[in-house]
């Protein structure tokens, strides 16, 4: 595994706070590679989770994005069952995951990929040194306040460092209590989300000390370049 600024996947290690995520069905898809998978909200609304495509290997939007991760270290925050990790380390760049989840967690090592388990909100190491920091498949609704997430990975990056973000696909900028569901009536606990198209991620990092400077997008999905003013 390669190590991140001293850390491995087996170094600093702590069981994830809260349980949603332990036994729950994201953890369940998560083991098995297989979905069908939900976020749903109070109101009933439905977001479907591509968990296949999570535990694949990379494809061509992702393809897109690892070439703009030469800048290392990389921090993949969220990183799931570790695609992403695995696929820039191969690249000779040192990556680090980190996920609540310790499905994720133990899928990512098994990928090859340096993993943490805990939260971008927790203490992690060579804060202020990450060249780029990745928030994809969504991520940036971690926590439910993009502002706070975008401000909390500035202090990650270095001066000058990047962050790379998956939004929405179209204008949408939405707060919410959401948990997971399988389909066949078993869910996790409610947690806070949030989702962003561009226009209001390109708002909440402006607010939080981001400069937008580019924009692409593959295979129907949205991504948004943004530099540590």
């Amino acid at each position: 595994m390669t190590p991140v600024d001293g850390v491995t996947a087996t170094m600093a290690q702590r069981p994830a706070d809260p349980a949603p995520w332990i036994d729950d069905p994201y953890a369940q898809a998560i083991r098995s590679g297989r979905g069908p998978l939900f976020l749903r909200r109070a109101d009933g609304w439905l977001l479907p989770l591509d968990v296949e495509r999570w535990c694949a290997a990379p494809d061509a939007a992702d393809t897109a994005l690892l070439y703009r991760c030469r800048r290392g270290p990389v921090l993949d925050i969220g990183c799931g069952p570790g695609r992403l990790v695995a696929a820039i380390a191969a690249t000779g760049v040192p990556a680090l995951g980190v996920d609540v989840s310790p499905a994720a967690v133990a899928r990512t090592r098994d990928s090859g990929g340096a993993v943490l388990c805990r939260s971008v909100f927790d203490r992690l190491p060579a804060e202020g040194r990450w060249g780029t920091a990745l928030l994809i498949d969504g991520n940036v609704g971690i926590g439910g306040d993009p502002r706070a997430l975008l401000a909390r990975v500035g202090e990650l990056v270095a001066p000058g460092g990047r962050l790379l973000v998956e939004a929405a696909a179209y204008d949408v900028d939405e707060r919410f209590t959401v948990r997971v569901e399988d389909g066949r009536g078993r869910h996790g606990r409610d947690f806070p989300w949030a989702r962003l198209g561009a226009a209001a991620l390109r708002s909440a990092a402006g607010g939080a000390g981001w400069t937008a400077v580019e924009e692409w997008s593959v295979g129907g999905r949205h991504f948004v370049e943004l530099w540590r003013c």
